[in-house]
């Protein structure tokens, strides 16, 4: 639900109507384990009978996602690809969608190999480039899925401009907004109608705890996604609604101080020649740093870059000290990830390449720690990689 206050967005991360709990002036909200609830009159129910239709944990987190991100309803779900799951499942048989060419894996997975069974077609374009948009709608598209920035090329989509061209054919607007979070991008606001996102990421922040969200602003939207998450049933634990909760409440420092280092990083590795590109929306070099600028308050803490051959990136994982290397993002540790063999492994080799997710392409995550501890140990792992390569490449001749 919308603010009502005046509220900076750091202030509201803590300053909300869960502050404190009216029962007992508890600073958190308590954690409710029950599974069902007594009734206490044969005809009116209470406002809660059984957990997975609602529960008071996951209704304070819900609510509070809801209004971080101006929407009017939340739902947390048992992981990201829960969310998106059951979001899809807003699409009937025979209906169309449109989707960002460079989605995460799991996305993809979810799209090519369970939708299309039950006859949801889809096709996959290229987001940033809205005359491809436009003719790639067919009569029965129902949907265009955003990722923006993209994962992991960190491609830029502009909400604005597709959320109105979806309008205009009554079609649904679905953005991730995993990367960004409302700290840096709300959706709603730019027109879409279902905002998603992996928790798991920046939301909770502690590598910790697995969870999905979603918010929306349309009243009837909210209604029908309700129905499908009682139905479908990937709700999550209450335990795992309190751990996001207590993240939720850093989001704005660890964002600052992430992507301030992801900047610095971006520079550094753009400047390196064993490094043949870096994808970061912040750098002024970007395709779309002005669309970025424009709809959203930063870049992010996620990059991307490519290495001079896979060869070269082996050694170079091997070398790092302080990187954990590890699926997943959006963490206190830096944490790099190789999404040929990890965030996008259920994608076939020549689906991968065709996108431009070589296996020399590494993605980057920026945590909490000194930005020149990391650097520093980019540039010795990355000098001994490029020993050991010139060593191997005069041995082979």
């Amino acid at each position: 639900m919308t603010s009502e206050n005046n509220f900076a967005f750091e202030t509201a991360l803590i300053h909300n109507r869960h502050k404190i709990d009216p029962a007992t002036g508890a600073v958190c909200v308590p954690i409710q384990h029950a599974s069902t609830y007594h009734q206490f009159d044969i005809d009116q129910f209470g406002k809660y009978d059984y957990s997975r239709s609602l529960n008071p944990t996951r209704e304070a987190l819900e609510e509070i996602i809801a209004e971080l991100e101006e929407g009017t309803r939340g739902f947390a779900f048992s992981s990201g690809m829960a969310a998106i799951s059951t979001a899809f499942l807003l699409l009937s048989s025979g209906d169309h969608v449109i989707i960002s060419e460079d989605v995460y894996g799991g996305t993809y997975r979810m799209v090519t190999n369970v939708l299309n069974r039950f006859g949801i077609q889809h096709t996959f374009a290229d987001m940033t480039n809205l005359e491809n948009i436009r003719s790639a709608i067919q009569h029965n598209t129902r949907a265009f899925y955003i990722e923006t920035p993209s994962n992991p090329l960190l491609k830029v989509s502009d909400i604005r401009e597709i959320s109105a061209i979806a309008r205009e054919i009554g079609a649904l607007t679905y953005v991730d907004n995993t990367f960004l979070t409302p700290a840096l991008q709300q959706p709603l606001s730019l027109g879409a109608d279902i905002v998603l996102h992996s928790a798991t990421k920046f939301l909770s922040g502690h590598s910790d705890v697995v969870a999905g969200l979603a918010a929306v602003k349309d009243p009837e939207i909210g209604e029908k996604l309700s129905f499908l998450q009682n139905s479908f049933g990937a709700v999550l634990g209450v335990q795992d609604a309190w751990l996001v909760m207590r993240g939720i409440k850093t989001l704005h420092v660890r964002m600052e101080h992430s992507m301030k280092s992801a900047h610095k990083m971006a520079e550094f590795l753009s400047s390196l020649p064993s490094v043949k590109a870096v994808h970061y929306p912040g750098l002024p070099g970007h395709p779309q740093h002005r669309i970025q600028s424009e709809q959203a308050k930063g870049a992010g803490a996620v990059l991307s870059f490519e290495l001079q051959n896979e060869s070269l990136l082996r050694s170079f994982v091997n070398q790092l000290q302080l990187p954990v290397f590890a699926v997943s993002l959006g963490a206190v540790e830096t944490i790099l990830s190789y999404p040929a063999k990890m965030s996008h492994a259920a994608m076939p080799d020549e689906e991968r390449e065709r996108r431009g997710i070589s296996k020399s392409l590494l993605r980057l995550s920026l945590g909490l720690e000194n930005c020149d501890d990391l650097i520093r140990d980019f540039t010795l792992a990355l000098q001994q990689s490029e020993r050991e390569y010139l060593q191997t490449a005069v041995k082979e001749g």
